[in-house]
């Protein structure tokens, strides 16, 4: 069965993400107009293409390409979709009872989309990796993500932190 947000838990998404892209963009220093070049949205499983759906993953990120002006034909710029899995995230914090709260989990997704995000706009990852350097890739968006939510700690993010520092882990975050 499709589990959807409802309106509650869109809004709250929302906010986590503003949050995240604030803190994101104090750690990598970006202003207004540098975070204007990483152009993102972020969509629910109610507004997902089939392709965007990716099921075991809390979220899934996509990357389009488009053409900045019709004549320049070698030049694209890419545009990302954070295709968040509903279902998948809300499964998450029913299994852990209260454990694992849906705020603090979508904060440290939406961070850890956005340190993809940036990362690869900047050429520092590579979006069409294979699984080894891919491997390599999420552990050191983690470590980054860990220190980006550093000014937001407190005890219901540091358990999500905890997390996915051991070998216990409330999800997988997949790219294609």
């Amino acid at each position: 069965m499709k589990r959807f947000f409802s309106p509650t838990q869109m809004s709250l998404a929302s906010r986590t993400f503003s949050m995240a892209e604030r803190l994101a963009g104090a750690y990598f220093r970006l202003s207004a107009a540098e975070w204007r070049l990483h152009r993102y949205d972020v969509k629910t499983r109610a507004y997902l293409e089939d392709h965007e759906v990716q099921e075991g993953t809390f979220a899934h990120l996509c990357r389009y390409e488009y053409r900045q002006e019709p004549e320049e034909t070698d030049r694209h710029r890419h545009f990302y979709r954070i295709c968040l899995q509903d279902g998948r995230i809300i499964d998450a914090v029913e299994r852990a009872h209260s454990f694992i709260r849906l705020s603090p989990l979508l904060l440290y997704i939406a961070a850890h989309e956005l340190v993809h995000v940036i990362r690869f706009e900047r050429g520092e990852g590579n979006f069409e990796a294979d699984e080894e350097e891919k491997t390599g890739e999420e552990e050191t968006v983690h470590r980054i993500t860990r220190n980006l939510l550093r000014p937001a700690t407190n005890g219901e993010l540091n358990l999500v932190l905890d997390c996915f520092s051991n070998d216990y882990r409330i999800g997988d975050f997949v790219r294609s």
